[in-house]
């Protein structure tokens, strides 16, 4: 029991000073959870997006695909137009839309050439069809003569075709000395094989007429 103390301290204050130091560490945990919770669905280490953001990713990707839908579309669009330009052209003669191994002089001539003459490979198609119904037919006579027609028809283009690509290159060599000459005969040829009206280009030149 000794001395008592000059200025004894109030047991209400020993007991909320008490509480409030118990009080705090539980407030600082409360602040310190709260500011490290985070959005489950939030990426792991990434904050949550902003509703704007989300909004503006959203229409940046819509446009995006919008942007390749009319490309493709402008695309197709001028391909279509192309083609339709190539048509007209193969069917008038336009030099500046035909296609690339339909395009320039040297085609061109080659191509009147063949057109302003008669060319016993053009009706090989009809007389083709003639040889086989001549074939067809059961008699040995005929039979015969079809197959003399076959042998007489071939003979016929192979000496054509050699006569017309012979002339044709001489008279491109005289025409067309510095330029590019390479496949304009067996180009000649093959429009040769074809019947006059179902050739492309059309032909611009009649039957006879000097290219």
């Amino acid at each position: 029991m000794g001395s008592n103390p000059g200025h004894p301290l109030p047991l209400g204050f020993v007991f909320r000073s008490r509480a409030k130091e118990e009080k705090a560490p539980a407030d600082k945990a409360q602040v310190t959870n709260s500011k490290q919770t985070r959005d489950p669905e939030a990426p792991k280490g990434r904050p949550t997006p902003k509703r704007s953001e989300a909004q503006t990713q959203r229409r940046s990707v819509a446009n995006t695909s919008t942007s390749r839908k009319d490309a493709a579309k402008r695309q197709r669009e001028e391909r279509r137009a192309q083609l339709e330009r190539q048509r007209q052209a193969l069917a008038g003669g336009d030099e500046r839309y035909l296609p690339a191994r339909d395009k320039g002089p040297v085609r061109k001539f080659a191509r009147d050439f063949i057109d302003s003459r008669f060319n016993v490979a053009e009706f090989f198609l009809p007389m083709a069809v003639l040889i086989l119904v001549l074939s067809m037919v059961r008699v040995a006579s005929l039979q015969s003569i079809a197959l003399l027609l076959w042998l007489v028809v071939i003979v016929l283009i192979v000496l054509d075709s050699i006569l017309t690509g012979f002339r044709l290159r001489k008279r491109l060599s005289e025409r067309f000395p510095d330029q590019n000459r390479k496949g304009a005969v067996a180009y000649a040829l093959m429009r040769s094989l074809q019947m006059r009206r179902l050739r492309l280009p059309k032909p611009q030149v009649k039957r006879g007429e000097r290219p």
